[in-house]
């Protein structure tokens, strides 16, 4: 009979263990359903798609939007990175992972900028948002406006650093294209994003994805995401040869099979991908200022803004005036104002010297001398002039020898991309290329990689070489 109650006991110890891990080992990460997005980043298009409009819970991908406001209101004079920034007690009691910020002590925003985009810092991406709109919960509202912009029409944010939250919500489409927009709208930054340490004033921080960031080849980012709730997310990107792809997965087991998962769909996003392919960046959302917290204007320009106990007073950062060509001027002259020019040219003697001037070196005055009088001056028909005063052009002898010429071998997404396909190039076609001028145009939509100081013929005999090996060409005729 004891024995009986003993193996009754013992059973029961048995359950009672098995229900207390199902209560604490994190089983709703096998669980986390799983979706995914490839998308090439050069043009938007969407290579594959599992499951990606299904609203899940996005955990640290949160942190790409968090970025991009932060990096937007710095863009816009709303703060600056050296501003130091108070850490309220909120953002100090964030659960890890955090970068350990204690209340009332005060840090450079650059360095919570790093510490939230390599370390995925739950404090920092808390205290970047009680920076810019004050609190965490007008950021979150900042963070939807920004989101809807955008056309991420399935996600809703209540937070700045994706601890599950009820209602805080996202899909595998929404982050490629929040990962797409933060790639071609703030390429200044973008490199935080490949970073495998940093310096965050407090501390050097080890990047949350080094693992794959070292171990694929092109590999520069993006954001790591982790939750029981979630599983193992990750939004990625990959450049190689001009060809850059996205790629999100939400609901990996581990973040081994994770990082396993987003290397498969990269490599099937290049294999999918054409080779060449105009650059069309996202059209980048408007700038529509602060939710909340009055900035008011000091003087000359500058800004005050409270953030906690601090008070920080910049300058709102000078912007590059557009380009404007200077107007075209159509000046018209008759012979009869010419000749009379030349009159009183001759007639009135030189002024003396100004009174200033009068100290130092001198020169002589001089006389004007009479034109001869067998000058004969041009003929202007005025009903010429009349009829096309805009098109009267002065043309002059070429001195180039003819080598205005050039040609174009395709556009691509950064200034280093294209200096490196001209030399690649420059060096397998040096026998016709020789003597030109390698030279990158930055234009709305890339760079064009161009080699100038070509004659017509060389440069009809480039192109012909180049399309014979599939490369694009196009010559680029004299410009007036």
């Amino acid at each position: 009979m004891r024995t009986r109650s003993r193996h009754s006991i013992r059973w029961g110890l048995v359950a009672l263990a098995a229900i207390w891990m199902l209560a604490i080992v994190p089983l709703s990460v096998a669980a986390a359903p799983y979706a995914a997005m490839v998308m090439d980043a050069r043009s938007g298009e969407v290579l594959h798609a599992s499951n990606a409009d299904t609203r899940l819970h996005p955990a640290s991908l949160t942190k790409m939007m968090t970025l991009y406001i932060v990096f937007e209101a710095v863009e816009n004079g709303e703060i600056g990175l050296d501003d130091q920034v108070t850490i309220s007690r909120h953002a100090a009691s964030e659960p890890p992972s955090k970068l350990g910020l204690r209340a009332g002590q005060s840090i450079r925003l650059r360095y919570l900028i790093r510490a939230a985009a390599v370390r995925s810092a739950n404090d920092a991406a808390t205290a970047l948002a009680e920076a810019v709109e004050g609190s965490e919960a007008r950021f979150a509202r900042r963070m939807n406006r920004t989101a809807q912009a955008m056309g991420m029409t399935r996600t809703t944010f209540r937070n700045a650093h994706g601890l599950t939250e009820e209602g805080h919500l996202s899909t595998a489409r929404d982050m490629t294209v929040l990962g797409r927009h933060l790639i071609y709208d703030y390429p200044q930054y973008y490199n935080l994003f490949s970073r495998l340490t940093a310096d965050a004033g407090v501390r050097t921080v080890r990047h949350t994805n080094r693992n794959l960031l070292s171990s694929y080849a092109g590999a520069d980012g993006i954001k790591t995401g982790y939750t029981s709730a979630s599983g193992f997310n990750l939004t990625a990107s990959a450049e190689r040869g001009g060809t850059r792809i996205i790629a999100t997965v939400f609901g990996g087991r581990s973040s081994a099979t994770r990082n396993a998962k987003v290397a498969e769909l990269l490599d099937l996003g290049f294999r999918r991908a054409p080779t060449r392919m105009a650059l069309s960046r996202p059209a980048r959302p408007p700038y529509l200022g602060r939710i909340g917290g009055e900035t008011d204007p000091g003087t000359y320009g500058h800004k005050v803004r409270l953030i906690g106990a601090a008070a920080v007073q910049r300058s709102l950062r000078p912007r590059v005036r557009p380009s404007i060509a200077p107007p075209v001027v159509a000046v018209q002259v008759a012979e009869a104002d010419i000749e009379e020019a030349l009159r009183a040219a001759q007639d009135e003697p030189a002024p003396d010297l100004a009174e200033g001037d009068k100290d130092g070196d001198t020169e002589p005055r001089t006389t004007p001398v009479a034109r001869p009088a067998e000058l004969t001056l041009a003929s202007v028909d005025p009903a010429a002039v009349a009829e096309q005063p805009e098109e009267r052009l002065v043309e002059r002898v070429s001195t180039s020898g003819g080598r205005h010429w050039g040609i174009t071998v395709g556009r691509y997404p950064s200034e280093y991309t294209a200096r490196k396909v001209l030399l690649q190039i420059a060096l397998t076609e040096i026998s016709t290329l020789d003597g030109s001028l390698r030279k990158v145009r930055k234009r709305a939509d890339g760079f064009d990689a161009n080699f100038m100081g070509l004659t017509r013929e060389t440069a009809e005999l480039a192109c012909r070489r180049l399309q014979a090996q599939k490369i694009t060409c196009f010559m680029i005729e004299p410009s007036g």
